[in-house]
């Protein structure tokens, strides 16, 4: 296999989202990933894909939640709750039943894809 086919193969498994510089430190965004609604964060330890609809009110907001670190987790607070999610886990803090889904995300040439497959939550 050619270096070029290998590097097509890897691509199509991700979706390109946007530039690096379009997701403002601590901000997030709302996207639509194989049909399924992900919000996309930039922190300061990277990018993170997690599942836009929050489990509890089954609305998709968590692309405006705060985010931040609790406990030594980087989370992000569900608008309007005192719910919060770990950005690489996806698990709930208040409740460790409820998970949300997680994608991988990779930087290339200063754009940001997301697989298109997620985590299991």
């Amino acid at each position: 296999m050619r270096d070029n086919d290998m590097t097509s193969d890897v691509i199509s498994g991700w979706q390109d989202i946007c530039s690096v510089t379009d997701i403002v430190l601590d901000g997030g965004i709302a996207v639509q990933v194989n049909g399924q609604p992900v919000a996309v964060f930039h922190t300061v330890d990277g990018f993170f894909a997690v599942s836009n609809r929050d489990p509890f009110s089954q609305r998709n907001v968590l692309w405006q939640g705060r985010v931040g670190e609790i406990r030594g987790k980087l989370v992000v607070a569900v608008p309007g709750s005192d719910r919060h999610f770990c950005l690489r886990t996806g698990i709930c803090l208040e409740d460790m039943t409820q998970a949300l889904s997680t994608w991988p995300v990779t930087v290339r040439d200063g754009r940001l894809l997301v697989s298109r497959h997620a985590r299991a939550a």
